[in-house]
């Protein structure tokens, strides 16, 4: 093999983890969202809005949660980029956000996280009752 097989392999080998990777575990993530449930739940607000039908929500778009005017005013609908960005600090992308936790600074964590978050948006629970 010539040394530029051997460098496309080892590019597109390094491409995969990397796609791989962004996906996220969402296990893992569920852990992770466990820092998420002293102020959130998914199915019902509690001091943060639920995070049910979060993937193309507009942020402040819970129908009766009350919002500060800031996250009424940011123009955000959140998907995996925005919410990598608002994970990673809050009150930076949001300014005068109410939300006071400072954020999850690991990528890694973060990318997990929002893989248990899209996956719990399919859940039973997340789901609404047929009737």
């Amino acid at each position: 093999m010539s040394w530029q097989h051997t460098m496309l392999a080892g590019g597109l080998a390094l491409c995969a983890v990397a796609s791989a990777s962004a996906t996220g575990d969402a296990y893992r993530g569920e852990a992770i969202y466990g820092r998420c449930l002293a102020c959130h739940a998914l199915a019902y607000d509690r001091v943060g809005p639920r995070h049910c039908g979060l993937f193309g929500r507009p942020a402040g778009g819970v129908s009766g949660f009350v919002y500060s005017p800031a996250m009424q005013r940011a123009r955000i609908v959140w998907n995996a980029r925005t919410l990598d960005r608002f994970l990673a600090s809050p009150r930076k992308m949001v300014p005068g956000t109410s939300m006071t936790y400072d954020g999850v600074p690991d990528r890694t964590e973060r990318v997990d996280l929002i893989a248990y978050l899209k996956q719990a948006g399919e859940s039973a629970e997340c789901k609404p009752a047929v009737r």
